[in-house]
């Protein structure tokens, strides 16, 4: 079943026809969040309600999961489900999104990438556009992708909708701020959880699918120079597999921060060529995850 959805997701993305008619399954997680932030995010015990609502969260996720995988329809609708939870083709086609605008313009390039990353755009370069649409992508390769395919194949569409909403969760709450540091800590720790064994599980995919086992050794200590314990590993990966250097200072919030470079031996100047290179390397990664899909289910594991 992974396998299919894999592919069903690859072949059709994200279709305008359906989800402008439809509520998309993310988007109901998000409101979900919504409400419970506004309803428990307030008085005292801040992060006793953020734990209690993150375990609402994978309570629900869990249930709705068991519920289709339930169902006797010899596990379409289970399919179906897995292959709108993952995210490889609409990941692939807004990354490169970022590279065509570029080719048009730098201004084009930075409304292009705005849409991909929460950092400041408005002044970026060419090649902070385009080390910010590699990360982007290498990040979510992670979490959109060999993070649910993974949950799927260790605990069925139940872990996978538990997955995404501890995901979606994290990245509405899970940030330290005033308002979220405490009732999002629940979120944010528990989506560190989750997401150890696939960020360094889709590092491994990167350099295996493009040839780059050689620079494997590199890896773990590029990842630790990362604010992230799991974002760095497929921006670790991928760096060395395009021979650009990622990460390195940029502005949040209009406050410039000076992060260490991954891959600090790299080119600093990337382009659009580049971002259609990561584009390549993100698909043969992808394929890479299909394959051990494949073996899973002929070995009766998945």
């Amino acid at each position: 079943m992974l396998a299919i959805a894999m592919i069903l997701d690859a072949a059709l993305g994200e279709p305008d026809w359906l989800w402008s008619r439809l509520t998309h399954p993310a988007v109901l997680l998000g409101r979900l969040v919504d409400w419970l932030d506004r309803g428990l995010n307030r008085g005292t015990a801040r992060r006793a309600k953020g734990v209690a609502a993150t375990a609402l969260l994978v309570a629900v996720g869990w249930a709705v999961g068991a519920t289709i995988a339930w169902l006797p329809d010899f596990g379409l609708l289970e399919i179906a489900c897995a292959a709108i939870l993952l995210a490889q083709r609409s990941l692939v086609d807004h990354v490169r999104d970022v590279a065509d605008a570029m080719r048009r313009s730098t201004a084009e390039g930075r409304d292009a990438v705005a849409r991909i990353v929460g950092r400041d755009t408005r002044d970026m370069d060419p090649p902070q556009i385009a080390r910010a649409a590699i990360e982007s992508g290498a990040e979510n390769l992670s979490d959109g992708v060999i993070a649910p395919a993974f949950w799927f194949a260790v605990a069925g569409l139940p872990g996978m909708l538990a997955y995404k909403a501890v995901s979606t969760a994290d990245s509405m709450i899970g940030y330290r701020t005033p308002r979220h540091e405490a009732f999002g800590w629940a979120a944010a720790r528990l989506d560190d959880v989750l997401n150890w064994i696939p960020a360094r599980l889709t590092a491994g995919l990167i350099l295996l699918a493009n040839g780059a086992i050689r620079h494997a050794h590199r890896v773990p200590n590029d990842a630790r120079q990362h604010r992230s314990p799991n974002a760095g590993w497929p921006e670790a990966a991928i760096a060395p597999v395009l021979g650009v250097a990622l990460a390195g200072p940029r502005s949040y919030d209009g406050e410039m921060r000076d992060f260490p470079w991954v891959n600090p031996t790299g080119r600093r100047d990337p382009g659009a060529a580049e971002i259609e290179h990561a584009c390549s390397a993100l698909w043969r990664a992808w394929g890479a995850g299909l394959m051990l899909a494949v073996l899973l289910a002929v070995l009766g594991l998945a």
